[in-house]
Parts: C-alpha cells; sequence; structure tokens
C-alpha cells in the first residue's frame, strides 16, 4: 500500500487554496439571497458551513485525514453550484487547484530531497 507521506510545501499550499475558498464560500451566503433569491436559513448554513469546513480542513494539513476532508470540501463546493449556479465553475476552479497544489508540492520538494 502506498503512504501518503505530508510535506510542508504541501500544507503551505494546501492552506492556502483552502484559505482563499473559505472567503469565496463565505461570499456565496449573500450571493444565494440576493441573486439566488434561495432561503437565508439555507444560505447562511451552506455559505458559512463551507467555510468553516474549509478552515477546519486547513488546521487538519498536517495529518492525511486533512487532504481527505479537503477534498471532501473540494465536492461540497461544486455542490454549491445547485444553490449559486457560478459555484459549479468556481468549486471546479477551486479543486483543479487543491489538486495542482498537492501535486506540485510534492514533485518541488521530491525534486529537492535528492
Amino acid at each position: 500500500m502506498m503512504s501518503f507521506e505530508v510535506t510542508p510545501g504541501m500544507r503551505r499550499l494546501g492552506a492556502s487554496v483552502l484559505g482563499m475558498e473559505a472567503i469565496v464560500a463565505g461570499l456565496v451566503t449573500p450571493v444565494a439571497i440576493s441573486v439566488g433569491e434561495v432561503a437565508p436559513a439555507l444560505a447562511v448554513t451552506v455559505g458559512i458551513g463551507l467555510a468553516v469546513l474549509c478552515v477546519i480542513a486547513a488546521g487538519l494539513l498536517k495529518r492525511p485525514f486533512g487532504y481527505v476532508l479537503g477534498s471532501v470540501v473540494q465536492v461540497l463546493a461544486i455542490c454549491t453550484g445547485f444553490l449559486v449556479a457560478t459555484m459549479f465553475f468556481l468549486g471546479a476552479i477551486f479543486t483543479a487547484l487543491w489538486i495542482t497544489a498537492i501535486i506540485v508540492a510534492r514533485r518541488v520538494e521530491g525534486a529537492t530531497s535528492r
């Protein structure tokens, strides 16, 4: 079985992606209410809930479980597109950034450790 080693670069890049995503997730709330005409309780639960999950996942990136939670956050971000259609696009962009952050950090740190 392949082990998943967490590197400092992965933590930095992953936390950066999740931090930016938390801001966007929080800003989805007023957009969902005013533009999407979503019920305020639902919009706050989804938007702020996703933002909090981003912050929690960023805090857990020292452990492999943090990357599992970060990946779940990416799926949930795409699913918020059902409330605000633009989030389908933004969620896909953040998912691409998330995957790229992990791959690039592993490659760079792998090359520098040789």
